[in-house]
């Protein structure tokens, strides 16, 4: 597979230079998904951007999306005729953008969508992520048909976690692919 066809899909406000999606583009050379307003972010804009992105790529495309990323993932596939051409989907700490806190912030990401994905996912979920509880990664993984991973206490599975490059996560990543070549 392409480095450029694997998309990096950061969360609200991107994701800064020593968080893993942007050690992965670096070092991988992976094409981070560039949003246009990365503090204001509307829903609507950025499926129409990942869609532009999905459109420009020459054959099959691997999503790995952290935080908000997740849920344009979500919103994008619920959406889009062009999902076939996504082998898997790598989702890291979906932040939830229904919480109280976080919906007048984000108000047009509500209602997150819920029907399963048509290409293989792994989500993975941390106890005391601040912005998404356990449980609810958990219920998003299972409405997502995604494979649900206990990342046990990792916050928000960010540069605040201490993950540097974050070679498990990039080992998980290169599992999903081969999984879904063997499939």
């Amino acid at each position: 597979m392409k480095p450029s066809n694997v998309l990096i899909l950061p969360g609200w406000q991107g994701s800064g230079s020593d968080h893993w999606q942007s050690l992965w583009e670096a070092q991988y050379r992976y094409a981070r998904v560039e949003q246009h307003d990365w503090m204001h972010p509307l829903r609507g804009d950025w499926i129409s951007r990942l869609e532009d992105v999905v459109l420009a790529c020459d054959g099959p495309i691997v999503l790995v999306a952290h935080s908000l990323g997740c849920i344009l993932v979500a919103a994008w596939a619920s959406h889009s005729q062009n999902t076939h051409r996504v082998k898997a989907a790598l989702l890291v700490a979906p932040g939830d953008v229904e919480r109280e806190e976080i919906r007048a912030q984000l108000y047009s990401w509500s209602p997150i969508p819920l029907q399963k994905l048509p290409f293989p996912s792994v989500l993975l979920g941390s106890h005391n992520d601040p912005y998404c509880d356990f449980e609810r990664a958990q219920t998003l993984a299972k409405n997502w048909g995604s494979q649900f991973i206990d990342y046990g206490d990792s916050g928000h599975i960010n540069a605040e976690s201490g993950l540097d490059s974050w070679p498990d996560g990039h080992r998980l990543l290169h599992i999903l692919m081969q999984q879904h070549d063997k499939a």
